[in-house]
């Protein structure tokens, strides 16, 4: 406007200056103009360099839906039919086949016409062997849906086998975890799944993981993407009751350590690289404000109901409140993650010699994975406390430590020695040395911990293999 008032009283000689003015204001005027997608045709220009940097910015919060109460699993039937599934099948294992909860989910099949195929070949922490079994029965037998009915063990079975008879042409490593697999984002459309979890442990039924045991390695590891997690999980807490002593405790400790974990985690705008595109976003995205609600939720819980629910099977309400802790606790960590605990569980669990747990009805040796990853938490949290000391203190003070005098420095020795008496309580197993393990074993279970960079690289404190080996050597004895 001034340029144009200008052209007309100083005339014809000034008009090339005052083009040159107008060219520069519309070009100050362009630079400064609104980004906002609404109102700006510029703001696809440059603006990605700005916005990713080399840590993430966001998170993203995917969880399966979630129906919880009492008996609810007799439902089951008419979901199935109201998404017009023709032909299920159903997981579970040589265990489970015999329980009321089996009983309950083919009751409500029956009553509501639904035609279905019964897999009961699952393994009790499943192997890649047996994962690749499953998968094939799901390809021959070309279900439009699943229900998994059991544990951790069950659940991750089926949402392998959903994900492979939906991705033919996949070899088995391409969704595998790297660096052991090749980590391909899970692009395709998997069948619905319901997950009927029958342990207050793994929340399963409410991520998007599925782990098993790579036999050639001898190393646990896994497939994570939210693609794979259940269309919808049925929490029935009248399932509990079935779970014997040892694995509610087992079980209750997984709860236990995802709350932990998840709530001391790497904050999720410290994590890196930054995704280039969201489908590269991982589940596990480090803490973040919406996790960590869920985590101490379930924490509280934890340190309120799992000593009851452990020595009592008939304490329907400490029973049905870790039920939910477990999916509390799924919620968070499904988003958020696990570190160092989980990670090195996983070649705890994967060596194992002649250790057979309590109550566990197999055929093999086996470390429950709630219970290889409770043993190293008491070194594993005094590890990582001065990165996030306040965290740590107040999950001693849920698990009941006195921190009112309590200095900042002193954190990760409170919450071992509050976890270390929990456990005491609880009578478990003193160390890995009573799983049959030595000095001599850490350099293969630290050897085992280095390919978990999905979960060990969310732990708040970097660790070098010697810091790891320091690590198992602190959780060889307990008490």
């Amino acid at each position: 406007l001034f340029s144009h008032h200008a052209v007309l009283s100083q005339g014809a000689a000034a008009m090339a200056g005052g083009r040159e003015r107008v060219a520069y204001l519309l070009k100050q005027l362009h630079r400064a103009s609104c980004m906002c997608p609404a109102h700006s045709h510029t703001y696809s220009q440059g603006t990605e360099s700005a916005t990713l940097g080399k840590t993430d910015y966001a998170f993203e919060m995917a969880v399966s839906n979630i129906r919880y109460g009492e008996g609810v699993t007799k439902e089951v039937g008419m979901d199935l039919q109201n998404i017009g599934a023709k032909k299920v099948c159903v997981m579970t294992d040589k265990n489970l086949c015999q329980l009321p909860p089996m009983k309950a989910v083919l009751d409500s099949l029956t009553k509501n016409g639904i035609a279905f195929t019964i897999y009961d070949n699952v393994r009790v922490e499943p192997t890649d062997q047996s994962f690749m079994d499953a998968i094939e029965f799901a390809k021959k037998g070309e279900f439009d849906s699943y229900i998994a009915v059991g544990g951790g063990s069950v659940i991750d079975t089926c949402k392998c086998a959903d994900l492979y008879a939906s991705s033919p042409e996949s070899e088995f490593l391409d969704y595998v975890n790297a660096p052991i697999g090749k980590g391909k984002p899970v692009k395709v459309t998997l069948k619905p799944l319901i997950a009927v979890p029958t342990t207050a442990g793994t929340g399963s039924e409410t991520t998007g993981v599925a782990i098993f045991d790579y036999k050639e390695l001898k190393v646990k590891t896994g497939i994570a993407s939210r693609a794979i997690k259940p269309f919808l999980g049925l929490v029935d807490p009248s399932h509990t009751l079935y779970m014997p002593e040892r694995l509610t405790a087992n079980s209750g400790f997984d709860v236990l350590c995802h709350a932990l974990e998840s709530y001391t985690a790497l904050p999720y705008n410290k994590r890196s690289p930054c995704p280039s595109n969201p489908v590269n976003r991982p589940a596990y995205q480090g803490s973040n404000p919406i996790s960590d609600v869920w985590a101490i939720h379930a924490l509280k819980i934890v340190a309120k109901y799992l000593k009851r629910a452990i020595r009592d099977p008939e304490d329907r309400e400490a029973r049905a409140n870790m039920h939910l802790a477990s999916a509390f606790a799924g919620i968070g960590f499904g988003n958020a993650g696990v570190h160092l605990c989980h990670g090195m569980s996983y070649p705890i669990s994967g060596l194992v010699k002649k250790y057979k747990a309590k109550d566990y009805h197999v055929d093999h040796s086996l470390v429950p994975h709630g219970l290889s990853v409770v043993l190293t938490s008491p070194a594993v949290f005094t590890f990582t406390a001065p990165m996030c000391p306040e965290r740590h203190l107040e999950a001693a003070q849920i698990m009941g430590a006195d921190v009112s005098t309590a200095r900042m420095k002193d954190a990760g020795l409170i919450l071992a020695d509050t976890l270390r008496k929990f456990l005491f309580d609880l009578n478990v197993d003193n160390g890995l040395a009573a799983l049959g393990y030595s000095k001599a074993d850490i350099p293969s279970l630290v050897k085992g911990t280095l390919p978990q960079e999905r979960v060990t690289k969310l732990s708040p404190r970097h660790q070098t293999e010697e810091e790891l080996s320091a690590l198992f050597e602190a959780s060889m004895k307990l008490y």
